[in-house]
């Protein structure tokens, strides 16, 4: 034991309601050759709002559309799968899926990246543009330009990524479009005519969202498969059955089961056990190519080794010294702090193991062993806000 301090709809959109807009022609990635997808034909984008502007729930259209899932009433959060998340209605860790998008006689691969919008998750957003080139930046056409869509907007400008500016809830009685349209561009300077009018909830404007994400989002810019295999860690979880499961995107030659790669931070090398995609779900396979994202799994043993952002290579290939890092993130600074002891000091092992877990789930926890004379050893942890501190005792 532990311890711690029907549906009512306006009639002009009642012909795009009724979910209607999903193809017939849906082709699931799981019938795709991804090694014949080249790197042009990839964008990789995240979506990004407010606390409770649709986040979610845009999400999940977008893969019932695709044919990643099959369309039903109970797809609700598909991509938060945390226990924490479900519980709560919000999505405190971002999420990847990888998922086929048909324009044309051409088959697009979009990595699509659902994020958290508290404020406390902010460190998960950060994260999240380091992996893409693009955003949809999403606004309740009810409740407007919000703190967090601020945020997140000159988070993304900053970073020169390509927006999208969404107005969701278009459905709503109290919805005002237009005065919304205007303070994004005062806030922004985005132009109205290129704002896509959606409903999330119906399925209105999935089809303009896709589009303009191939049109507007560049891809990813990657090496040739041919080239030394480089790739960055983006994401970590523990898995009870494979142990530390890393998502990572390649950026330059191909990722294959067998490999012995290594780490540009740790100077630790893994052995490939298993790769996959999600899709939102695992879908194994045997190779990642440049520009796709997918997981690995290597028995990295401590979860002190999973840095996000950091750089892997082929071993055969050369040293770290040699390697050019992919990207570089900048940790958060922890501003609420924890103490977290054992009733019984016996039980300090499986404390640590716990603490480590946590971390592994979410980077941007701070850890620090402390000991006090009453308590006896145990951990200082460092957490982004009040909710952030609570999430993480259910993790």
């Amino acid at each position: 034991m532990f311890f711690c301090r029907s549906f009512l709809v306006k009639t002009n959109f009642k012909v795009f309601f009724k979910r209607r807009c999903f193809l017939d022609s849906k082709i699931r990635i799981k019938e795709v050759d991804l090694s014949k997808i080249p790197p042009d034909y990839i964008r990789n984008i995240s979506i990004i709002a407010h606390v409770d502007h649709g986040k979610s729930t845009l999400a999940d259209r977008i893969l019932e559309y695709v044919g990643a899932i099959d369309k039903s009433v109970d797809n609700k959060q598909v991509l938060d799968k945390l226990r924490v998340e479900r519980e709560r209605g919000i999505t405190v860790k971002a999420q990847t899926a990888s998922i086929i998008y048909s324009k044309g006689n051409m088959e697009y691969l979009i990595n699509l990246i659902d994020t958290p919008g508290h404020v406390d998750f902010a460190s998960e957003v950060t994260r999240s543009l380091k992996a893409c080139q693009g955003v949809v930046l999403l606004v309740d056409a009810n409740q407007g330009v919000q703190a967090q869509t601020m945020s997140n907007f000159f988070a993304a400008f900053s970073e020169d990524k390509a927006i999208i500016p969404v107005l969701n809830k278009v459905d709503l009685p109290k919805a005002d479009p237009e005065e919304v349209k205007k303070q994004m561009l005062k806030l922004f300077e985005i132009d109205p005519n290129t704002v896509i009018h959606a409903s999330a909830k119906f399925g209105i404007g999935i089809v303009d969202i896709l589009n303009r994400v191939i049109s507007d989002v560049p891809p990813p810019p990657v090496g040739r498969s041919d080239h030394k295999f480089r790739c960055f860690l983006q994401d970590s979880w523990y898995d009870r059955f494979k142990g530390a499961t890393n998502l990572v995107q390649v950026t330059e030659g191909v990722l294959s089961i067998g490999m012995t790669i290594a780490s540009k931070m740790t100077d630790k090398s893994y052995s490939i056990k298993s790769l996959g995609l999600l899709t939102p779900d695992e879908f194994p396979v045997a190779k990642i190519y440049p520009g796709q994202m997918g997981y690995m799994a290597c028995n990295m043993r401590s979860p002190k080794d999973a840095i996000i952002g950091d750089t892997f290579f082929d071993k055969s290939q050369g040293s770290g010294s040699d390697i050019e890092p992919v990207v570089d993130v900048i940790p958060c600074k922890p501003m609420v702090f924890a103490g977290f002891y054992p009733i019984d000091q016996n039980e300090y092992v499986k404390l640590k193991s716990a603490i480590e877990k946590v971390c592994l789930n979410d980077a941007s926890v701070s850890v620090t062993p402390e000991c006090c004379v009453s308590l006896g050893q145990g951990y200082r942890l460092g957490f982004l806000g009040i909710l952030h501190l609570e999430v993480c005792l259910y993790l």
